[in-house]
């Protein structure tokens, strides 16, 4: 029974750490912000998490080539070079809490895209989420009232909606091919960081103060919280029903608030607050219909 239960729990532990290394990610980014301007920071970060992804298919003895590649080179100018610039850009502008809320509406998105694209339907507890998401949405955007934070809020949308692309498009490369999503996922994440490196030459930034802390943040963020953060979700997802490892990762932005406040004092005004307690409701109603639908 041990055996049994320890390959119960082991999945369990994996994604739990995971969801703390990415919801402690947001104000982890927020920090390294204060070193490197935006572009800079998203070329150096995304291109080390790169090479740490490609040296676990080395080491691991999967297939190390890439396939398909123009469809990696599609997927990670979405999901690489537009998703981390808008949601990088998005936290400089705004609190990295707020933001990481946004940033998750990336279910919503996807739903309506998949209905669009691919055909699914919206049902049941869906159309209870999209309405919470609709109405938490507007009580952080606040778009009868522009303020200080309107920019970033809106590039944190913007980032969510291109996640959710992102998703789509990773649902169809798959029902083409099934592709192992660790290569899949170092050979996007490299392809795309190529013209980071581009635009952050393009664009006029102060040269990145190379500090102790911004080389802790840097190895942090690229190594930790996206490398061996996606190592976990990966297993997690190869152990547990989909719908329950989305559940679990919705404590991410939550995380992000209450790491935000400790290391920033960032704290949410009561509008905001009001618009990420129905956004967590949201989210949580897509979890309990994704736990459903798999059994």
């Amino acid at each position: 029974m041990k055996p049994l239960i320890a390959d119960k729990i082991k999945p369990i532990v994996a994604l739990a750490v995971m969801t703390v290394l990415w919801g402690y990610g947001w104000t982890a980014l927020k920090i390294g912000l204060i070193d490197a301007d935006p572009f800079q920071f998203t070329a150096v970060r995304m291109s080390l998490s790169a090479v740490f992804l490609l040296l676990i298919l080395a080491i691991t003895g999967r297939s190390f080539l890439p396939k398909r590649i123009p469809e990696l080179i599609g997927l990670g100018l979405v999901q690489t070079s537009l998703l981390f610039t808008l949601s990088t850009c998005a936290v400089n502008l705004g609190t990295a809490g707020r933001i990481a809320f946004l940033v998750y509406t990336m279910p919503f998105f996807t739903i309506v895209l998949a209905r669009t694209l691919l055909g699914e339907t919206i049902v049941g507890l869906q159309w209870v989420a999209i309405g919470f998401a609709g109405a938490g949405l507007l009580a952080i955007l606040e778009p009868w009232a522009f303020t200080d934070n309107s920019y970033g809020n809106l590039l944190g949308v913007s980032a969510g909606a291109v996640w959710a692309i992102s998703v789509i498009m990773v649902k169809r490369m798959q029902e083409r091919e099934p592709m192992d999503l660790i290569s899949m996922t170092a050979w996007q994440m490299t392809f795309g960081s190529i013209p980071l490196f581009f635009i952050a030459h393009q664009v006029d930034e102060n040269p990145i103060t190379w500090s102790l802390r911004f080389i802790i943040v840097l190895a942090i963020i690229a190594v930790v919280i996206t490398g061996f953060g996606w190592l976990l979700w990966v297993y997690a997802l190869d152990k547990l029903e989909a719908g329950t490892a989305s559940l679990i990762t919705l404590a991410s932005p939550v995380i992000a608030i209450f790491t935000s406040a400790i290391h920033l004092g960032e704290s949410p005004t009561n509008l905001e607050a009001a618009g990420m307690l129905l956004i967590t409701m949201a989210l949580i109603f897509l979890g309990i219909h994704a736990t459903k639908a798999t059994k």
